[in-house]
């Protein structure tokens, strides 16, 4: 799309950099090419069009809408959404829950990480997410990132995937089964390979690779220290892994290593602007301290931390520390869906209840302050500076909700966060670099009713073995 006109927009809205919010009613967003060139009122719009005078490829009247600037995922586990439901509704914790399910996870095939992709990410899309980080830990048969790259390309979402890896067996006080580890050396390898055959660092890249052992009761320190060192010989190759999700991790690290999750993956150089922490629920006082002082990110990701009772992660004190802070759904089958805008409503609940110590409060986390986790804070947390804002010069990544519907009637005296305290729905438009995606609230790209289908049928046979 060379240029792009939204005319019309009932409220357009945007965190800004450094805190509050910029809200413009009857506004208007263009693009050219994959930039916002214009944004602001219809009155200054009609100004800026006679001085630039632009004939538009295509014009779209978003009346009764919200703009915002697209969502971003932070953490996710895009196959998980094959074994949806399986001991989330038994009431399983983390430890039992993933010993349940690696047995199944075991048989996945290229074919089942690739179309299980596509359709979480659609999923993610018609929930307002834009930009999508995932963590694939698991390589069974031949399975690769790639395969989830190549879903990703044809839904049209930005990408950050990561190359997870286990290496740590239960043989060597691991948490993973012995035949779901890989060697050290191969995981270094791929790797490499991954980083050297997808990777783009530069602005606006629609497709970044990451590299992200999986935790610490999986991996080795060695693995850890490698992972670290061959991520900082590229540009923009970040690093992520689970920390602290639980309080049976807490105690893993303390009986394994002798220190904290933090202050162990800490001394083998996980720490710095480049690297970002998967839940962090169980952090003390210091460590929230030493990630803003190293501004190292955290996703927080609510539903899966309630379904999985893993805890409250204290969000409230890591944004009031300074630490950088964004949103995650996590995986399909710890949350059991992939709904950005829900997951954003989640954390500004779950906040507002507290966790152990803190005096709930329904003052304690705005819908704004939730909605900049899944906008601005997951930007900051990825080390992107193009994405999660409406701004010129910005990457033309942006969302519309409609609020003229029967779930927002009523909710008019405050349009922005009734997209959160009102029930969460899906968007009516979704823009990812300056392409339509989402329009009149169908997803364009895919028959989406086929590939639920297809995604069912390999889902049977993965369960059923």
């Amino acid at each position: 799309m060379k240029q792009l006109l939204i005319k019309n927009i009932s409220l357009l809205a945007s965190p800004l950099y450094d805190g509050g919010w910029l809200e413009i009613k009857d506004g208007v967003l263009v693009t050219e090419r994959n930039l916002i060139v214009f944004i602001g009122s219809a009155k200054t719009f009609a100004v800026w069009q006679k001085e630039n005078k632009i004939d538009f490829d295509k014009v779209i009247d978003a009346s009764g809408t919200v703009v915002l600037p697209g969502f971003i995922n932070g953490h996710h586990h895009l196959y998980q959404s094959l074994t949806r439901a399986i001991g989330t509704g038994e009431g399983k914790s983390l430890f039992d829950w993933l010993k349940f399910l690696y047995p199944i996870w075991g048989r996945l095939t290229p074919e089942a990480v690739y179309t299980s992709a596509k359709l979480a990410l659609i999923e993610l899309v018609m929930s307002g997410a834009t930009t999508v980080a995932d963590h694939l830990y698991i390589f069974p048969n031949g399975t690769s990132i790639a395969d989830e790259i190549r879903a990703a390309q044809e839904v049209g979402v930005r990408f950050h995937p990561t190359r997870g890896s286990m290496s740590l067996g239960e043989s060597k006080g691991g948490l993973p089964p012995d035949y779901l580890v890989e060697d050290e050396n191969y995981i270094l390898q791929d790797s490499l390979k991954m980083i050297e055959e997808f990777h783009n660092p530069d602005k606006f890249s629609m497709l970044r690779v990451g590299l992200a052992p999986c935790s610490p009761f999986s991996v080795t320190a060695d693995l850890m220290e490698q992972s670290a060192f061959l991520a900082r010989s590229f540009r923009n190759v970040h690093l992520h892994t689970h920390l602290a999700e639980t309080i049976d991790e807490n105690q893993f690290c303390l009986d394994m290593f002798g220190k904290r999750p933090l202050e162990y993956v800490a001394e083998l150089g996980w720490q710095g602007d480049d690297v970002w922490f998967a839940h962090m629920v169980h952090p003390d006082d210091k460590e929230i301290e030493h990630l803003a002082a190293h501004r190292s990110g955290v996703c927080h990701c609510p539903s899966s931390n309630m379904i999985l009772a893993s805890g409250i992660a204290p969000i409230r004190q890591m944004l009031d520390t300074g630490v950088k802070v964004g949103l995650g759904v996590d995986g399909s089958a710890s949350n059991d869906g992939n709904h950005m805008l829900a997951e954003a409503r989640q954390a500004m609940l779950l906040q507002r209840v507290g966790w152990p110590g803190f005096v709930s409060s329904a003052d304690r986390f705005s819908a704004r302050e939730a909605l900049e986790l899944a906008t601005i804070g997951g930007a900051k947390m990825l080390g992107r500076d193009d994405i999660g804002r409406l701004e010129v010069g910005k990457a033309a990544d942006f969302i519309a909700f409609r609020i003229d519907d029967i779930a927002h009637a009523g909710g008019q005296a405050d349009l922005l966060a009734s997209l959160l305290t009102c029930a969460p729905t899906s968007v009516w438009l979704s823009v990812i670099n300056a392409e339509i995606i989402v329009e009149d609230g169908q997803f364009l790209g895919a028959d989406i009713n086929l590939l639920v289908e297809k995604h069912n049928k390999i889902s049977h046979k993965l369960i059923t073995g």
